[in-house]
């Protein structure tokens, strides 16, 4: 299976979402520097994530993106679907 970099990236942010101890949020600028993907590129693919569902942002100091779902019910299908790409 091959993947575009926008399919990547995707797949990249939400695995680095579910390893958080308790699915705490996770500011971008930290998923970005842990995963070497480009922070302005990842908070785009985030915003189309969290309008089909897949995150939810938090507000604040202690906020960011986290999961709004278990890790268990989101497909690699859904992930692409959501930033509009294909496998």
């Amino acid at each position: 299976m091959k993947l575009t970099t926008r399919g990547h990236y995707s797949v990249k942010a939400l695995l680095d979402l579910s390893l958080q101890p308790g699915y705490a949020p996770a500011s971008v600028r930290a998923i970005a520097n842990r995963q070497d993907i480009p922070a302005p590129y990842l908070e785009k693919l985030l915003i189309e994530m969290r309008r089909a569902g897949l995150v939810k942002s938090i507000r604040g100091t202690q906020g960011g993106y986290q999961l709004a779902r278990e890790p268990a019910k989101i497909s690699i299908g859904q992930i692409l679907q959501a930033v509009g790409d294909t496998i």
